[in-house]
């Protein structure tokens, strides 16, 4: 149990399908939206990682500073969490390559196998 624990990732097909999705919101030119969209699916990824950190209260801040987390993928969501808040709070559009920074953060985000805490 242990070994699987440490070598979790996303299953793949919901992954992939994720990210048509972003990409479908991206090739509009809906670049928020799309990165918006990776974070939230981060978060589900995350919830059913490590069930017992996130919880309805917690920000995706709160979330990317988690020790429960270890340092790799909380790296990764970081990157995410951070773009979406400059976005949504601080009011910076994102543009294109803030996109792809973002889309390829999520694939190593659901591509790790450094999950081992």
């Amino acid at each position: 149990a242990v070994e699987a624990e440490d070598s979790w990732a996303p299953e793949a097909a919901p992954a992939r399908a994720w990210l048509q999705e972003a990409d479908a919101l991206a090739g509009q030119g809906r670049y928020a939206e799309a990165v918006h969209h990776l974070l939230l699916r981060s978060v589900e990824d995350l919830s059913r990682r490590r069930p017992q950190i996130v919880r309805p209260a917690l920000t995706s801040r709160d979330l990317s500073r988690a020790e429960g987390i270890p340092q790799a993928p909380r790296r990764l969501f970081a990157e995410i969490a951070a773009a979406v808040e400059r976005s949504l709070f601080g009011g910076r559009a994102i543009d294109a390559d803030e996109w792809h920074r973002c889309r390829a953060a999520y694939a190593d985000f659901a591509q790790t196998r450094t999950w081992s805490a």
